[in-house]
């Protein structure tokens, strides 16, 4: 029997940093409209839905191509509602309706420069592996044996690493979760377990590709960036 996947993609409508930042329009088009597009393209998923609270992004969801079966309840979009009862809710309301998947891709809306391929990779790997959660990576921008600590005005390192040398080079490879892309079991997110006591798997993003937005800093640079990929793909096009 063929694995059926979800793409569950959450988009509330009280953003307090950003109003109504799912829906900005972000190079010409709605910010969550990406991650429908891309969601659209992956050889794997089966049904694409938006758990959204606001009426105003369920039509703009629709009219990208994802599916709104539900208006989310509002005790779930609020600004300290967890993403695990989000999801589970989901599952719980599809179930009722008999579509039960075997697996769940959560995708951020804020993450518009995630590509298919990296969706499709993570699909791959909890297929190959048989871990319980799939995650995306990117390298850490700042290395944790550079970080430091005050004690009032007398600085400590954060981590006592022994090392003798802070050159990049010379110190190892430290990845940070972008929120991208998660794949997890039905039964996982069911069963409400830990991420401390689950299987996960990573695969690693380019760093242009892993920009999460959250404040209006975030919202520019990701624009500036997406700037930047478009005409450095045109450029590869015309030499190739």
């Amino acid at each position: 029997m063929a694995k059926k996947f979800l793409g569950i993609i959450p988009a509330r409508g009280g953003s307090k940093s950003i109003p109504l930042k799912n829906i900005k329009p972000f190079q010409g088009i709605p910010l969550i409209a990406y991650t429908i597009i891309e969601a659209l393209k992956s050889k794997y998923l089966d049904r694409i839905i938006v758990s959204t609270d606001d009426d105003r992004i369920a039509q703009i969801a629709r009219e990208y191509g994802a599916e709104v079966p539900f208006i989310r309840p509002k005790d779930l979009a609020t600004d300290i509602s967890p993403t695990l009862p989000v999801i589970q809710h989901a599952l719980l309301f599809l179930e009722s309706k008999g579509y039960i998947p075997h697996f769940v891709v959560l995708l951020q809306p804020t993450s518009p420069l995630r590509e298919v391929k990296y969706i499709d990779e993570a699909i791959k790997k909890i297929l190959e592996t048989n871990a319980e959660t799939v995650l995306t990576l990117t390298e850490s921008e700042i290395h944790p044996y550079w970080m430091r600590k005050l004690d009032g005005d007398k600085v400590y390192p954060f981590i006592d690493s022994g090392e003798k040398s802070l050159r990049r080079q010379d110190l190892p490879a430290i990845y940070r979760l972008n929120g991208a892309v998660i794949v997890s079991k039905t039964e996982t997110i069911l069963s409400g377990k830990p991420w401390q006591q689950q299987d996960i798997r990573g695969i690693i993003m380019e760093t242009i590709d892993s920009i999460d937005i959250d404040t209006p800093l975030d919202f520019y640079i990701a624009e500036k960036l997406m700037e930047l990929k478009r005409t450095s793909k045109k450029e590869k096009e015309i030499f190739l």
